[in-house]
């Protein structure tokens, strides 16, 4: 059984099925087309599978001319119809593992996702898990799903985790070439695991066990989070001694050894860093572990917003203006420069902020014209991306490095700027810092 997968995957004769068309599934079916496999994309939602099947791509930084190509060439089909993965050798998990409202980790899709398959599986495939998640999920929650069903891990089907990789917007690494860790269940899982990956990734790393694998993900992302939040506070203490912290770490940063530089700004963004760390902290729990160093710097990183509306207001006070009533526009919602991924964007929470004190607020934005519906900011949906010319706005706050943002002159805007990203150079009683 294990061998006929994996020379089915090794001579690229498999079918991966996909479960998940975003940023990170649709880049990983486009890397599998690349190398000649056949591809079916799952997603839940009927407009991105339209979308997908006319040809058109919905992720700006990802073309559509080669989405066109492989439907027109019959190797690329998207549905909604689960069933379809009978028909796969492969079957990628690629779905959102968000927090709910308690900041604990919500599993339905991941667990949704398996469900709707499992009428579906056969013996001889495999199944791969990327959504970030807490160590023991694939052990815990997709191994007892599927041999519950009558089927044998390790045997009849083989099962894998290995974390999603990818930088949406970065010139230099894609998914070809970012290393991917994968763990097995067992090690016929790992093996088949590196003949999925092995044919589109540059390197595979094998890890001892799921757990392990999903624990790589999780150290990543919480290595980033505590340094951004070092960064943050330091950025809040050297601001009342008339220390810029970028300067500061321009010039660490030519320290050759013992130094990597961060960068402060209005609080997290993206679906792993505000997100991944919050994972272990609830699995800690259950080990009578504190995680007390990951949660602090979670709430250095989630007290950013707040920072910024407070530096907005002593900025227009300085204006001889109340916050209430007062023109704010956010100049970008995405989270990172020149990509339209505003998922978990620290702009949505500076807004609600603003518009709690009374401030009058809107948003511009290259790459997202219109906010679309969300779980989190439902009310926001359906703004429009303003004009950014001199309009009478009281303030800007600049939340997001936009190339198009660092061409402003800051001395022809008609109001003060609050500046996040350390991007302008200083002009008293033009260019301010939060």
């Amino acid at each position: 059984m294990k061998e006929s997968l994996v020379n089915k995957l090794s001579d690229r004769t498999a079918l991966i099925a996909i479960i998940g068309l975003g940023y990170v599934g649709l880049p990983l079916a486009l890397r599998y087309l690349e190398v000649g496999y056949r591809v079916l994309g799952l997603d839940s939602d009927q407009s991105k599978v339209d979308q997908l099947m006319s040809g058109q791509s919905y992720i700006k930084h990802i073309p559509s001319g080669p989405v066109r190509d492989y439907v027109q060439q019959g190797r690329f089909r998207a549905e909604i119809d689960f069933s379809a993965v009978n028909d796969a050798d492969a079957l990628i998990l690629c779905v959102p593992t968000p927090l709910d409202d308690h900041r604990e980790p919500d599993l339905s899709y991941v667990i949704a996702s398996i469900e709707e398959v499992l009428p579906f599986l056969r013996p001889g495939q495999i199944v791969s898990l990327e959504s970030t998640t807490y160590p023991g999920t694939t052990d815990e929650e997709l191994m007892p799903r599927i041999e519950s069903a009558g089927f044998k891990v390790g045997k009849d089907i083989f099962l894998v985790y290995s974390p999603e990789r990818e930088d949406p917007g970065n010139q230099n690494f894609n998914t070809r070439n970012i290393p991917r860790v994968c763990g097995g269940t067992t090690p016929a899982c790992l093996e088949a695991g590196k003949a999925l990956y092995g044919q589109v990734i540059d390197q595979v790393i094998p890890v001892s066990s799921t757990r392990t694998a999903e624990a790589v993900k999780l150290m990543e992302n919480i290595f980033r989070s505590v340094n951004i939040a070092l960064v943050n506070e330091m950025k809040t203490a050297f601001m009342p001694m008339d220390i810029d912290i970028f300067e500061v770490i321009r010039a660490a940063s030519t320290k050759p050894f013992g130094y990597m530089p961060f960068y402060p700004g209005p609080g997290l963004g993206g679906h792993c860093i505000p997100i991944d760390p919050f994972y272990l902290t609830w699995k800690a729990r259950e080990y009578d572990v504190a995680t007390r160093f990951i949660e602090l710097a979670g709430e250095i990183n989630t007290s950013m917003p707040y920072f910024v509306v407070q530096r907005a207001a002593e900025v227009l006070n300085e204006q001889g203006k109340p916050l209430k009533d007062s023109r704010v526009l956010l100049l970008g919602l995405s989270y990172k420069p020149e990509v339209d991924d505003d998922r978990e964007s620290p702009s949505y929470r500076i807004m609600e902020l603003l518009e709690k004190k009374g401030a009058l607020t809107h948003y511009h934005d290259p790459f997202i014209p219109e906010i679309r519906p969300s779980r989190k900011y439902s009310f926001f949906a359906g703004r429009k991306s303003s004009p950014l010319q001199n309009d009478g706005y009281d303030l800007y706050i600049l939340c997001t490095a936009h190339n198009e943002y660092k061409a402003v002159d800051p001395a022809k805007l008609n109001g003060p700027i609050l500046d996040t990203r350390g991007i302008f150079p200083d002009n008293p009683g033009k260019v301010y810092k939060a």
